[in-house]
């Protein structure tokens, strides 16, 4: 299947780079519930699994990263009908080429960043799953980046990749967190960094999970750091943010689960049927945010040149 045309301005994978592979897969396996697979084409990466494929990557931090002090962190990568120019037009609108555009066995990437300095990818996959894009439990559901000029960010990633202004909250030190999307689509929000933030800008991706709650707890046995949350955030959602054992940033999140209403009082006659339709199992609420996966998974031949600084 050729890549399709609403793939522009999507994120379409997640990498995690790491000092400690085996860890980070433990660690993850245990908060996000993910089962992994190695990829066979490029040696110690693997793949993570969610319940409709991959959805993102772990694979070792290279020594050139390291000898820069650039910290374990997750690599978003957003989708584009054409990296080269999508490359060419970022230097153009102020930001910069970390890597160049490369062709992969599926497909072709670049790493990019941002003028503020904030660091992603780009990526034309040569197959792209066109269903429902509304993440699933197990997939990427919000991406935040934290920045130190919102209005210039936005400027910056509206152009580049057609992103549109949802609703936005006023919210105490940080100003405005303005919410973004495609059409139909709500994709993530921008916030200006609070004063004493100790990292540069970064993107930050919010894995969607049964119960933030749990999850927390399970990332604090698991030997995570919790630097906000479980909180509850508008729009029936609960999150939290910390940093795996490793020191990379991670943020969970998940939807309220409804208590189910009680059923009417049944005439005496009717005992046997309430009982029976008693045992059926209650719905649950679908998830609500968008986010594309795909079959393979990128490789590159170095990680991206971020900053030394990390979030909280």
């Amino acid at each position: 299947m050729a890549a399709t045309p609403n793939l522009r301005g999507r994120f379409v994978w997640h990498e995690l780079l790491t000092s400690d592979t085996a860890g980070g897969i433990s660690f993850y396996r245990k908060v996000a519930g993910w089962k992994t697979e190695p990829y066979p084409d490029v040696p110690g990466y693997t793949l993570l699994m969610g319940s409709r494929g991959p959805v993102g990557g772990v694979m070792a931090l290279p020594d050139n990263a390291k000898a820069m002090n650039v910290p374990p962190n997750w690599l978003s990568y957003i989708g584009t009908p054409d990296v080269d120019a999508t490359a060419s037009q970022v230097t153009s609108l102020g930001g910069k080429v970390i890597m160049g555009p490369q062709d992969i066995p599926v497909g072709r990437f670049a790493i990019l960043g941002d003028p503020q300095g904030a660091v992603f990818a780009v990526y034309t996959p040569n197959l792209v799953d066109d269903s429902d894009p509304r993440p699933l439990v197990g997939e990427f559901s919000w991406h935040e980046l934290v920045t130190t000029d919102p209005e210039a960010a936005w400027k910056f990633y509206s152009t580049l990749f057609g992103w549109e202004k949802t609703t936005a909250m006023p919210m105490p030190e940080i100003g405005v967190y303005q919410m973004y999307g495609l059409p139909g689509l709500e994709l993530g929000g921008i916030y200006k960094i609070p004063p004493g933030y100790p990292a540069p800008p970064n993107w930050l991706p919010y894995i969607m999970v049964k119960d933030a709650r749990k999850a927390t707890t399970t990332a604090k046995g698991a030997g995570g750091q919790i630097m906000n949350g479980p909180m509850d955030v508008p729009g029936d959602n609960v999150i939290s943010i910390g940093m795996d054992p490793q020191g990379a940033q991670f943020a969970v999140h998940s939807h309220h689960e409804k208590a189910a209403a009680k059923p009417a009082a049944k005439k005496p006659a009717a005992k046997k049927a309430a009982k029976k339709a008693a045992k059926r199992p209650m719905a649950k609420k679908a998830a609500k945010r968008p986010v594309a996966k795909k079959k393979a998974a990128p490789k590159k031949k170095a990680a991206p040149k971020k900053k030394a600084g990390k979030r909280r």
